[in-house]
C-alpha cells in the first residue's frame, strides 16, 4: 500500500486530470482508471466520463498519445515512460520495471492499487468496516485480482480463458473496423469499446470488494460461535453464512455445522475431511441414511426431525433445538461406534 499521500488524496476538492493511452486498451490500464474512479470521483458517472458527453465532476479522463496532453496531466498511467508516484507518473513499460517485493513487475494497475486501492475500497463499501479489514480487503484483492493483472500484462503469467482479461479485450473493436468505417468511426467504436469495458470491471470490483468484506465478516461471526460453543465439535450459527473457509484455515476441530436454512427449518451440515472435498469428518447415522418426516423422527428420536439425506451429509428439524438435537445424538452415536470398534 501507500507510503505516501498520492495525488488528489491530499486534497479532496482539488480537480484532477488523469489521462492514458489511446489506442488498443488492456485490462491493466482499464482497471486503472476504475480505480481512480472510486478513489476521486465514485459519484461521477464512469461511463459518461470516457465518452464526454456526462456533466463534469472533480475527476477529467482523457484517452492520449499527445506528450503535450500528458505533460499537462495530473495522472498518468500506462504510457509516458516514467514512475514517480509524487508526481501522479504511473508507467511500468521502461527498462528498470517498478516491482513488488517478490520480483514481479508492476502493471499500471497494480501501481495504481498501491497508492488508490484503500481509497477506492473505502468508497466501494456500502457498510461500517474498520481500517484492519479495508487492509485486510485490499491485501485479499491484490493477491487475487490485481497480482494476476500485473503477470498477464507483463507476459509473466497468462491469465486463464474467459478472464477479466479476455473480457476487456473483447470490448476492443475488431482489427479492420478502420478499414471498413474510416478512422473516425474507428476512434468512436473504441472509445466506447473502453467504456464498456471500464463499466464491466467497475462491476467487477465492487463485487469482489464486497464478497471479500462479507467473508471478513464471516470469519468474525465464525470464530466468536466457536469461542461460545460448549462443545467445539458442533458450530452453532444463528445466521447461514459460509464457514468452511473459517474452519479449515484456523484448523477447528468443527465436525457439525447447524444453522437455519429456511423459515421453520434448521440444517445439520457435516464438515468434510478436507475443504471443498466429498465425504465427512463424521458422517450423520447409518440408521438415518434417506428417511424424512414421522419415520426419521421415530429412529432418531427428535420429534420435529424433518430429513436426513441419503449421502449422510445434511440433515435438518423445524427447530434450532431439534438440530442441535440430532447434532448431539449423531456424535454420541459416532462416539459409541467407536468405542465398540475398540
Amino acid at each position: 500500500m501507500s507510503e505516501h499521500t498520492p495525488i488528489g488524496l491530499d486534497n479532496a476538492a482539488a480537480p484532477v486530470r488523469a489521462l492514458t493511452h489511446s489506442g488498443n486498451f488492456h485490462v491493466d490500464e482499464t482497471l486503472g482508471y476504475v480505480i481512480l474512479h472510486y478513489a476521486l470521483a465514485p459519484k461521477g458517472d464512469l461511463r459518461a466520463r470516457v465518452l464526454g458527453d456526462g456533466p463534469a465532476d472533480r475527476l477529467e479522463f482523457i484517452r492520449s498519445r499527445s506528450p503535450d496532453r500528458i505533460a499537462a496531466s495530473d495522472i498518468v498511467f500506462d504510457v509516458g515512460g516514467q514512475y514517480d508516484p509524487a508526481k501522479g507518473r504511473y508507467d511500468h513499460h521502461m527498462k528498470d520495471k517498478p516491482l513488488r517485493d517478490d520480483g514481479t513487475p508492476y502493471s499500471a494497475a497494480g501501481l495504481l492499487w498501491k497508492d488508490y486501492g484503500v481509497a477506492a475500497i473505502r468508497n466501494i463499501v456500502q457498510t461500517q468496516v474498520d481500517e484492519a479489514d479495508i487492509a485486510a480487503i485490499w491485501q485479499a484483492l491484490d493477491r487475487s485480482l490485481v497480482l494476476p493483472i500485473d503477470e498477464d500484462d507483463n507476459g509473466v503469467v497468462k491469465m486463464g480463458r474467459l478472464s477479466l482479461a479476455d473480457i476487456v479485450s473483447s470490448c476492443r473493436p475488431a482489427w479492420d473496423t478502420t478499414e471498413l468505417y474510416g478512422p473516425e468511426e474507428a476512434r468512436r467504436r473504441e472509445t466506447l469499446g473502453f467504456a464498456n469495458a471500464a463499466t464491466t470491471v467497475a462491476s467487477h470490483l465492487v463485487n469482489a470488494v464486497d464478497r471479500v468484506r462479507a467473508s471478513l465478516k464471516a470469519a468474525h461471526r465464525v470464530m466468536a460461535a466457536y469461542e461460545a460453543a460448549e462443545d467445539k465439535r458442533i458450530l452453532l450459527m444463528d445466521t447461514g453464512m459460509p464457514t468452511e473457509k473459517v474452519i479449515f484455515e484456523n484448523d477447528l476441530p468443527v465436525v457439525y455445522v447447524v444453522s437455519p436454512a429456511a423459515p421453520d427449518r434448521w440444517n445439520v451440515k457435516a464438515v468434510p475431511p478436507v475443504r471443498g472435498d466429498f465425504g465427512q469428518r463424521v458422517s450423520l447415522p447409518e440408521a438415518w441414511r434417506g428417511l424424512d418426516g414421522e419415520k426419521l423422527a421415530r429412529v432418531c428420536g427428535v420429534p420435529d426431525a424433518v430429513f436426513a439425506h441419503p449421502a449422510r451429509f445434511i440433515c435438518g428439524a423445524g427447530s434450532k433445538e431439534g438440530a442441535l438435537q440430532m447434532a448431539r445424538l449423531a456424535l454420541k452415536i459416532n462416539d459409541e461406534l467407536e468405542q465398540a470398534g475398540d
